[in-house]
């Protein structure tokens, strides 16, 4: 939805595709960072987007053990806005598709379902949508983590590996709770509580392919883990009514070896899968799309971008990318992972030393809250305005 504003803004025509009838997705990514919203400033904005009903988180604590420590500050950081925003996913969606539409060369189709792609000699030239083809000089596929552009198009896959997947779920927020946005860890089980407002959104860690073995325990006995956890009582945790009040996310981090081919690029999670760790998925897929603007708005002239500059914007995010799942793997290994094995002599949990240090020095605060909130590489707004809004 970015690229395709940013490419309309260029006078580049450009449809979206959208396989389902609304954005209404929940427990989606609903982090916009400080990095998003510097790029909606400068495209004139963010004024407008900070009007929709947002929470600002400006520091992440971690309660470890029976330590409660700091560990990033994001209102430091050189922004006009540092701090994360949590709105939900589709009205970001939402408030996008309504900033393109002012711009006639934009066009978004909804419950338009790729299930295919249009060859020709070995070149993408197009979309199968069913029995209908469109045609285009470039597709670009950011169909997520499970692309089928992707594998239609047959570009090969570097698997990173992942130890957790990690169950969603909401609870009700009272007066008396923390405003604090917080992990919470503890011998055995690792939480993220997400202040939205009225509520609570929640993520439980687990090993990787466990759910079986946690809802062979039982329902009840998950609840009583998640109350000591999060430090509920127990009537709390009554509002997980079934097992589809969880909804598992199967974690993956992954990415392209070659993001594009002829007539075709992958960026967002179609390029590379990004753990939840940090939140950034959303926002480096953001990032991905602006670069490609940046690289391609001025290649439409005389048909497809050539191959050549589909990959320069996979040079361009390559590095940034990289560096991320870096920073995601560790995590996972080093601290999740040893975090969620139990300890058959049963000693406390205690933090880190890496921790401790964010805890006691304000300063190294800073570096997590710039990867997390600016990442490797941020982008800026490099592809033109040539292409004025027309009138509601």
């Amino acid at each position: 939805m970015m690229l395709g504003l940013l490419l309309a803004r260029a006078g580049v025509r450009v449809t979206v595709l959208e396989k389902h009838r609304d954005f209404l997705r929940d427990f989606r990514g609903d982090t916009i960072h400080p990095s998003t919203l510097e790029l909606l400033h400068e495209l004139g904005l963010l004024e407008e987007f900070l009007r929709l009903p947002h929470q600002k988180v400006r520091e992440i604590r971690a309660r470890i053990g029976e330590a409660l420590l700091p560990v990033a500050d994001f209102s430091r950081l050189p922004v006009r806005c540092p701090y994360i925003a949590m709105i939900p996913q589709w009205d970001f969606l939402d408030f996008l598709a309504g900033a393109a539409a002012a711009y006639p060369g934009f066009a978004l189709r909804m419950q338009s379902e790729v299930t295919g792609l249009t060859m020709e000699k070995d070149k993408v030239v197009g979309v199968e949508c069913g029995e209908e083809r469109i045609r285009a000089d470039l597709v670009v596929g950011a169909d997520g983590r499970h692309s089928l552009v992707r594998a239609r198009a047959g570009l090969p896959l570097v698997d990173l590996g992942a130890p957790i997947d990690v169950l969603w779920f909401r609870l009700s927020r009272k007066p008396s709770d923390t405003q604090a946005t917080m992990g919470r860890f503890d011998r055995g089980s690792v939480a993220v509580m997400l202040e939205r407002g009225e509520y609570w959104q929640c993520a439980f860690v687990i090993g990787k392919g466990s759910v079986a073995a946690l809802r062979a325990r039982g329902l009840e006995s998950l609840r009583s883990r998640l109350a000591t956890l999060l430090g509920f009582p127990g009537e709390r945790l009554e509002e997980i009514g079934s097992w589809d009040d969880l909804k598992l996310l199967t974690v993956q981090v992954n990415r392209l070896e070659r993001w594009a081919r002829e007539g075709l690029l992958c960026i967002g999670d179609a390029a590379h899968a990004m753990s939840p760790v940090g939140g950034v998925g959303i926002n480096l897929a953001i990032q991905d799309a602006v670069a490609a603007a940046n690289r391609l708005h001025g290649e439409f002239g005389s048909g497809a971008p050539p191959l050549s500059a589909l990959l320069d914007v996979q040079k361009r995010r390559d590095f940034p990318t990289r560096v991320t799942q870096r920073f995601q793997v560790l995590v996972q290994n080093n601290i999740l992972q040893r975090v969620l094995e139990e300890d058959p002599a049963g000693r406390p949990l205690r933090p880190p030393l890496a921790a401790r240090l964010l805890g006691r020095y304000a300063l190294l605060r800073r570096i997590p809250a710039h990867m997390i909130g600016m990442g490797a590489r941020p982008e800026h707004i490099g592809s033109p305005a040539a292409s004025l809004p027309v009138a509601a």
